[in-house]
């Protein structure tokens, strides 16, 4: 029998996640394993589920999802339950659903095999998603206060909920002064493409370490102003395969992945496009 998994998402037609799981299953030589994107929106995700068989292992789930999908869930780990974001779904043999997020140990992961394992100061550019599985992140390796720049105060009161949740203490900031991050030691951008183009010009003569999250188009602005002023730079193809690294060994059960293998296929993808 031939063992599934997916990405499902709305829009997913530029999703590398099919990449990196196949670049996978074919070095660990599992060729009774498939794994494809699906276009699934809110409104069509419960369907999408009740409709899958014993066959499926497992699902990687990006915007708008990630939190839509708790409801459907019997089970939610501590991890994504704080973050209020589950990208990756795990089916037992009994049928029932556990959500997890391996974004955030991804964060920690990529950061780690940079050397960067703690940070004196600590800033997050946007307030989505990915900037609550950042401040998750930053729980074990920021040492101080995490500035956080966003553009709608409105959502303080969630941002702060969200860093009590995970443990991390936060000053926020509005997005007028966000050049001021520059000055800190690790900054993660986590907006959406063209958000930072215009703080390009505001890179510091010795900035730290960025990570952001995007990978296409790869280099940002940003990101080629930072590599150019001698900062070390991680972008979002460091997020995705070392997230979906963990949902390999989450959804195959066998472990390592292979990170080389899916690093280059990634690449590979990327440099076609």
């Amino acid at each position: 029998m031939t063992r599934h998994a997916a990405v499902l998402g709305s829009p997913i037609a530029h999703s590398l996640s099919p990449v990196l799981h196949r670049a996978a299953y074919a070095a660990l030589g599992l060729t009774d394993w498939a794994y494809d994107a699906h276009q699934v929106d809110e409104a069509s995700l419960p369907d999408f589920l009740s409709g899958l068989d014993a066959s499926w292992a497992g699902l990687s789930l990006t915007m708008p999802l990630k939190r839509a999908v708790i409801p459907l869930l019997d089970e939610v780990s501590a991890t994504a339950r704080a973050v209020e974001a589950v990208n990756t779904v795990l089916f037992a043999e009994d049928g029932s659903r556990t959500g997890t997020n391996t974004d955030v140990p991804g964060l920690v992961n990529a950061l780690a095999e940079r050397g960067v394992t703690r940070a004196a100061s600590a800033a997050v550019l946007g307030a989505g998603a990915t900037a609550s599985s950042a401040l998750s992140a930053l729980s074990g390796i920021a040492k101080g206060e995490v500035e956080v720049y966003i553009r709608n105060r409105a959502r303080d009161a969630e941002v702060h909920a969200i860093a009590e949740a995970v443990g991390t203490t936060v000053r926020i900031r509005d997005w007028t002064d966000a050049a001021a991050a520059f000055e800190c030691e690790l900054v993660i951008g986590t907006t959406p493409a063209g958000a930072t183009d215009e703080l390009a010009t505001a890179v510091p003569p010795t900035p730290g370490t960025l990570f952001d999250v995007l990978y296409h188009p790869w280099p940002t602005p940003l990101a080629a102003a930072w590599s150019a002023r001698g900062g070390a730079v991680l972008g979002g193809l460091d997020l995705l395969v070392h997230q979906a690294v963990l949902q390999v060994e989450l959804m195959t059960g066998r472990a390592p992945a292979p990170v080389a293998a899916m690093r280059a296929a990634g690449e590979a993808a990327l440099g076609g496009r």
